[in-house]
């Protein structure tokens, strides 16, 4: 069972889970068409007064394409032992595999957003797109640029205002 909760309540667990491993990210499209991404790279906080979730996706990757056609997401914390899912959807495109059968995970409906939960996570942000911006490769330090962007495939950053957080019970 879900329960609504603060950031606070879930934003250690989440750090911890970000330096091991990574999140899970969902969106679905317009189609009704959904993917999950791990994702390695994620800031939560206050930003225009509002509580948000940062995320960054390439635009060569599918979930850009489904959060520019919904303007919507989930990020989902893994529970311990969730390590080969999430490792899968790290690998391999929504595009060729339907990465939520392949790595048998259970989804559920979202509470204020279509995108779905990941419903063995512990936690769940619900997010709504508020903005979003290009990284400039000209602000990146020369190593940033060698160690993240070696194909010169900069990042999106959405800005997703909280419309929910939720966790197990």
């Amino acid at each position: 069972m879900k329960v609504k909760c603060d950031l606070d309540d879930v934003f250690k667990i989440m750090n911890q889970k970000l330096r091991n491993g990574g999140l899970l990210l969902t969106t679905a499209g317009g189609d009704g068409s959904r993917n999950v991404m791990t994702i390695g790279w994620c800031l939560a906080g206050v930003l225009w007064g509002e509580p948000i979730c940062m995320v960054a996706v390439r635009p060569s990757r599918h979930t850009f394409k489904l959060i520019e056609e919904s303007g919507e997401f989930t990020v989902n914390v893994p529970r311990d032992g969730m390590d080969e899912a999430v490792a899968y959807c790290g690998k391999v495109s929504g595009r060729d595999y339907d990465k939520f059968k392949e790595s048998k995970l259970a989804t559920e409906k979202g509470r204020m957003v279509k995108s779905p939960l990941v419903t063995d996570c512990v936690a769940h942000l619900e997010c709504q797109v508020i903005g979003k911006s290009k990284v400039i490769p000209d602000l990146l330090t020369a190593g940033v640029k060698e160690k993240a962007y070696p194909r010169g495939d900069y990042h999106t950053l959405y800005y997703g205002r909280l419309v929910s957080v939720l966790r197990d019970k």
